[in-house]
């Protein structure tokens, strides 16, 4: 079977911070053939701290919204990187390439507005790093014909 579309899936717990900012970061500049989502193991509700954290850098995901592992094809999923740090992060058996990028949850920390956003613009610019380096990384390698 010909294949020339490829999937990247961001998993983490909630699906509600790392996971969605990852999903929005990655699809700036998704290359041609790949499509990007985000999936957690215990979805709750996206977290508005996450969207003005992208906000602050023209990333709009206020369309969003927190999906579990049957809402999407996470099995035919071509690269998985789980973002768990402290909980345990959900189980993807039969996926082709795993990664795990342990990033605390930035909707776990206390204290004010400020210092909270500034917590979810830390994970940000980590996952816009990781996620510069990732999509480099797979543009270096052939493209894969069969599945």
């Amino acid at each position: 079977m010909s294949r020339d579309h490829r999937t990247l899936l961001f998993l983490c717990v909630a699906n509600s911070a790392r996971s969605q900012m990852a999903e929005g970061l990655a699809r700036v500049h998704v290359p041609h053939g790949w499509s990007v989502m985000s999936a957690g193991s215990h979805p709750g509700t996206l977290n508005p701290l996450a969207v003005a954290a992208l906000r602050e850098i023209g990333i709009d995901i206020s369309h969003h919204r927190s999906k579990g592992l049957d809402d999407v094809p996470y099995a035919s999923a071509d690269v998985v990187i789980t973002l768990c740090a402290e909980e345990v992060c959900p189980v993807a058996p039969g996926i082709g390439r795993k990664l795990h990028w342990p990033l605390p949850d930035p909707a776990g920390f206390t204290g004010t507005e400020e210092e909270r956003l500034a917590a979810f613009r830390t994970v940000r610019d980590e996952l816009g790093s990781r996620i510069a380096a990732f999509w480099k990384t797979m543009a270096d390698q052939p493209q894969r014909t069969q599945r």
